[in-house]
């Protein structure tokens, strides 16, 4: 479904379908205004509430002032495989309030009731609200499945802080309702971003042979760039991803593999001929082997003397060749002095966004599910992202780069 025109709730929502999953939490009274906000600005909205759910609110206020009737059970009813209707029809899933019993339930991949089942049987975006007390918000097996969660793509609507449940105060708060409904306007008109648009994206580290069995790579894994290629899909773009690594992409996206900086910079070039965004997040190696052996180097015979020349400036060629109305994005993986050598290649390059992580911090860059990144803008701008989950990552970078094209 398409959102109407326009860029206030009712505009955005109008004609989409969410399911608005509520947890068992005390806050799930907070979240009957959620529905009627999302109801009144357009969107079809089908309750979906746990058993637990039901002991703080009832389903039928929800069925009161929602689209359709609440949906309490996987047992009952007429349709014999609810959970899948709902997961196919949805455009969200959104779930609030997300207690720590339910983030564990879809982190494992458990599907023991309706809400859960759904979960499990939708390829639509999801988005979470946390609410719990604050011991809870803060345990570690709380954070590691939220992590994990935004791993896998599901945005989170964080808890705020303030009076919880017996009088305590702290955060683990569900977020008010205006700002539930605010995230998910902000989710819709981010899928939109790029809608009709043409992205190129490139993604791994490149090998360069000594040999047919050793070569000069490094430890990139794609992660990064694969993400960037999924959420540009999310968004409505045609997206083609040139990529070293043997990766799963999101569907519809084109993937063209390669494995030297020589193949990726004639790949490269040729998709970025008609896309609209070009973004270079491959690690490309600098240096090749002048001289590929034919055969395998014998250890018998000493060490080789591998004589390296410069492999293709991709990004340099992808600026010098790039048309107008064309955005360009570069990255840059660095060591030390990370804004420093971030803003030379900016300038050196010619592109639009340079996107600089320190490869040496921890949980930062190669192998790593999460990333730190610094993104400076050639018209001056500067956004740094904490350390996250390379899918919240891509969603940064990607904001950044839709912003810049051309109406």
């Amino acid at each position: 479904m398409t959102a109407s025109p326009g860029s206030g709730p009712e505009g955005v929502l109008a004609g989409r379908w969410i399911v608005l999953g509520v947890g068992g939490g005390i806050a799930a009274y907070k979240v009957v205004e959620v529905c009627r906000r999302l109801f009144d600005a357009g969107a079809h909205v089908t309750p979906v509430l746990t058993e637990a759910a039901q002991r703080f609110v009832g389903a039928v206020t929800f069925s009161a002032l929602a689209s359709e009737p609440a949906h309490t059970t996987l047992w009952d009813g007429p349709d014999p495989i609810p959970h899948t209707r709902l997961g196919q029809a949805a455009d969200l899933v959104l779930v609030a309030p997300a207690t720590a019993d339910l983030l564990a339930r879809y982190r494992a991949g458990l599907a023991d009731d309706l809400l859960t089942s759904t979960l499990l049987a939708t390829r639509a975006p999801v988005m979470v609200c946390p609410a719990m007390h604050t011991e809870m918000w803060e345990h570690p097996s709380v954070v590691d499945n939220l992590a994990a969660l935004r791993a896998r793509g599901v945005e989170v609507v964080p808890p705020g802080e303030g009076r919880l449940a017996g009088g305590d105060q702290g955060a683990g708060r569900l977020a008010e309702p205006a700002d539930i409904v605010a995230a998910v306007v902000a989710h819709f008109a981010a899928r939109a971003s790029l809608a009709g648009r043409r992205v190129a994206v490139s993604a791994g580290g490149t090998r360069e042979a000594i040999d047919p069995v050793r070569f000069i790579g490094n430890r990139s894994s794609g992660k990064q760039g694969h993400a960037l290629a999924d959420e540009a899909a999310r968004r409505g773009a045609s997206v083609v991803i040139v990529t070293t690594v043997d990766r799963p992409a999101a569907a519809g996206v084109e993937v063209v593999r390669v494995e030297s900086a020589e193949e990726m910079h004639r790949a490269m070039l040729e998709a970025a001929a008609g896309a609209d965004l070009v973004i270079m997040a491959a690690a490309v190696a600098d240096f090749r082997p002048k001289v590929v052996a034919p055969s395998k180097i014998k250890k018998a015979d000493g060490p080789p003397e591998v004589v390296l020349e410069p492999t293709p400036d991709i990004l340099a060629d992808l600026g010098s060749r790039r048309r107008p109305g064309q955005v360009l994005v570069g990255f840059a993986a660095e060591t030390d002095a990370l804004a420093t050598n971030a803003a030379a290649k900016l300038a050196a390059k010619g592109v639009d966004l340079i996107v600089a992580n320190d490869v040496s911090a921890p949980g930062v860059g190669f192998e790593h599910d999460t990333n730190s990144v610094l993104i400076l803008g050639a018209d001056g701008t500067r956004r740094e992202v904490p350390l996250a989950a390379k899918a919240e990552v891509a969603r940064a970078v990607l904001d950044e780069a839709a912003a810049r094209l051309p109406a």
